[in-house]
């Protein structure tokens, strides 16, 4: 069944009853040379939109262990393993200037955290060469939202939400807003979760993800449903993005192995990269080196 996301009820209901309203003056009063006819079917088109927009339908929820679902609909735009290079300056690091400021992302420590796969804070990552392949290494999968799409967020895998930020973005007043499907904008405004689990579905006791809720050239709202410390079921809705837009997900790469297509791969059956559906795809399973270690 398909309802309505939070928040959606006003925006198609409003447009739909003023359509209406609109339409029944041009037709037993004065339809002003079809000017209010128009405006009525514009109001009437705007509420279709705006109820296929906020769509949010019931999903089957895969019950397999060791599965990481994805956070959105859309294509994946790519699947990197990536290590953390630098990290966000803590308010001691900012007084003794103790970092490096770049225009378009802001300040940075050039080093990343001791757990960089605590994701304790923010980190600028790189791809790992081949042959450089590291413990600390996360694989990175990347999602375009475009506007059709359902844009409702949901929960990976069962979790406790232990880490929330948002940050605007440098460079302009609200944003950069980048296009979503480029890779820059991946500093545009954005919101960041750290999802730990909490040892349900098969998944190791305290492992964490970081899951970024990026916004759009259109979006320009994250709207997050849940706050840090609440729990969540795998593939239980936690929020979602207006407009196009854009959900990035890390995983360790030593416990998890990617299982979708990018588009970066240059496979002529998935130009656009492979599409997954929130809560019902799956991105990642456990790594089969570590199913042979615990057998």
């Amino acid at each position: 069944m398909t309802g309505l996301a939070k928040g959606g009820k006003p925006a198609v209901f409003l447009p739909l009853l003023m359509g209406i309203s609109i339409l029944l003056v041009s037709i037993f009063i004065d339809p002003v040379g079809h000017l209010i006819t128009f405006v009525g079917v514009f109001l009437l088109m705007l509420s279709a939109f705006m109820a296929n927009f906020y769509r949010d339908p019931d999903r089957p929820i895969p019950k397999q262990q060791g599965l990481v679902v994805s956070p959105a609909d859309g294509h994946v735009m790519f699947v990197k393993r990536e290590r953390a290079i630098a990290r966000r300056p803590s308010k001691e690091e900012l007084s003794q200037q103790n970092c490096e400021f770049d225009n378009l992302t802001g300040d940075w420590v050039n080093s990343a955290c001791e757990s960089p796969l605590e994701f304790t804070t923010e980190q600028k990552w790189e791809e790992v060469p081949k042959g450089e392949e590291g413990e600390d290494d996360a694989w990175r999968v990347a999602i375009f939202m475009s506007p059709m799409d359902v844009h409702v967020n949901r929960s990976p895998f069962a979790a406790k939400i232990t880490h929330m930020e948002h940050r605007l973005g440098k460079g302009k007043r609200r944003g950069p807003f980048l296009p979503a499907y480029k890779k820059e904008s991946q500093y545009n405004e954005r919101v960041r979760s750290v999802f730990t689990s909490t040892g349900e579905g098969g998944h190791t006791l305290g492992v964490s993800f970081e899951v970024i809720q990026i916004s759009g050239a259109l979006a320009r709202t994250i709207f997050p449903w849940t706050m840090v410390d609440d729990i969540l079921r795998r593939g239980e809705r936690y929020g979602m993005i207006r407009l196009g837009s854009r959900v990035d997900v890390r995983v360790p790469a030593s416990l998890y192995s990617p299982i979708v297509i990018g588009a970066d791969s240059q496979n002529s059956s998935y130009s656009k990269g492979e599409f997954v559906s929130a809560g019902t795809s799956t991105l990642f399973e456990i790594s089969n080196v570590l199913i042979c270690e615990e057998e």
